[in-house]
């Protein structure tokens, strides 16, 4: 499985928030209520139901919104091919990370109550954090030297804590991660043939200690490198909070936006709502991780809060608007606007090397990619991809909220990840 993981190429630049001339198309749109209010959605709906037809996928959802205005939904083809049961707006996703935007949000509401600071040392919370060390060859050894700064809540949520991730990650550390079980990803009950399977995950506290034990691949606040930085970050959230990670959220976020269908486990109850995740190959779908008998519907070892969300269009939609409102939902806040635009501004550490990885060309805010005002990379997005196909975005300068739903993997397998962005400002340019 760990080795599956590793050949899931990851999101280029472009991808999510970044397709070329989008700030040309934002020129020529007259206005996105009108075009919204059309419900004239050609383009989306040709690709979606291409996708279907051509059986590159069991099912399709394109949720489209404009303010706080309800979204539109785009959709095709069923949960699975062998459930005849159509993509709604309640059906069930693994959204993977696209849990980290969830998670990064929840800390700064906790940074915003006092609890937690964006710059605290996260030793304060997890005193085994306070002596880290850095490898001084990543790609050769474990030889490591003394970190010269401590990690922060800032460092995990922009992926610049120096951490690595099992689906990244080389060399000998990657052989310490999956020996100790640093793995906190769920994709199939069933192990893959030719896969090697890492260790089991520990509880979280087992697993923050068995991370503080291993050396970083770079000092923080240096170097991007993609992380388990929003899993480690459940935890501070956890320890600063007095709360389990999973309950805080559904007090703080979930339950006051009315996300009534975002899971960690996904309840018996509410597997007939559940898609089937499936690895293309050689021109058929492969299952991988049925809904029937889904690896989702057994608890994990922790609430992942870098990759473990199941959740709904219609929830995730939620708490998309909830951003575009600058932290609140038809008048109910769970954030102050300050709070919120923090949350989606360019938070990373001055300096740091992005040349070459998913944040090169932008900036990148509380656990997803923001627009920093270049033709690629647009002021006022924010947002992340999963690694079964799903994306989402916003445009809170625009007032857009966009996100699509799909289960295949390795998720750039087909293009669609990458031109989402792109597909959702076409088609509004079209409409208006």
């Amino acid at each position: 499985m760990s080795k599956l993981l590793s050949q899931m190429p990851q999101m280029s630049r472009r991808h999510i928030l970044g397709s070329a001339g989008l700030l040309g198309l934002f020129a020529a749109m007259p206005g996105y209520a009108r075009a919204m209010a059309s419900g004239d959605f050609s383009l989306i709906r040709k690709q979606v139901e291409n996708y279907v037809a051509t059986k590159k996928v069991a099912g399709m959802l394109v949720s489209l919104g404009f303010g706080a205005q309800p979204a539109a939904l785009i959709g095709a083809g069923n949960l699975a091919l062998d459930i005849p049961t159509p993509v709604d707006a309640n059906s069930l996703w693994r959204v993977y990370s696209m849990t980290k935007p969830i998670t990064g949000m929840a800390a700064m509401m906790l940074i915003e109550q006092g609890k937690l600071k964006l710059d605290q040392p996260i030793a304060d919370f997890i005193p085994e954090f306070a002596n880290m060390k850095v490898l001084t060859d990543p790609a050769k050894s474990l030889d490591a030297v003394p970190a010269k700064t401590l990690i922060t809540p800032r460092h995990l949520m922009t992926h610049t804590a120096g951490l690595g991730y099992n689906i990244i990650t080389k060399g000998p550390l990657l052989e310490e991660y999956n020996k100790l079980g640093i793995n906190p990803a769920a994709v199939s009950k069933t192990p893959i043939p030719g896969f090697p399977m890492p260790a089991p995950t520990p509880s979280i506290d087992e697993f923050a200690r068995r991370v503080a034990s291993l050396p970083l691949i770079a000092e923080p606040g240096t170097v991007w490198s993609y992380s388990i930085g929003l899993d480690l970050l459940g935890y501070v959230i956890q320890v600063a909070s007095g709360m389990e990670f999973g309950a805080f959220l559904k007090k703080s976020m979930f339950d006051p936006l009315g996300m009534t269908s975002s899971y960690f486990t996904v309840p018996q109850s509410e597997v007939a709502r559940l898609s089937t995740n499936y690895a293309p190959f050689a021109g058929a779908l492969i299952p991988i991780d049925p809904a029937q008998d889904s690896i989702f519907t057994v608890p994990p070892a922790f609430p992942f809060g870098g990759a473990g969300l199941v959740t709904s269009a219609a929830d995730y939609d939620r708490f998309l608007a909830m951003l575009v409102g600058k932290g609140q939902l038809n008048g109910t806040r769970i954030m102050s606007e300050a709070t919120a635009l923090m949350g989606m501004s360019n938070l990373l550490p001055p300096g740091v090397e992005t040349k070459g990885t998913m944040a090169d060309g932008s900036g990148f805010g509380a656990g997803g990619r923001v627009g920093i005002g270049t033709d690629t990379s647009p002021i006022g997005t924010y947002g992340w991809g999963g690694a079964a196909g799903t994306v989402a975005f916003v445009d809170h300068v625009r007032g857009i909220r966009a996100s699509g739903y799909t289960q295949y993997m390795p998720s750039d397998t087909y293009p669609f990840q990458r031109e989402f962005p792109k597909m959702v400002y076409e088609q509004l340019k079209a409409m208006g």
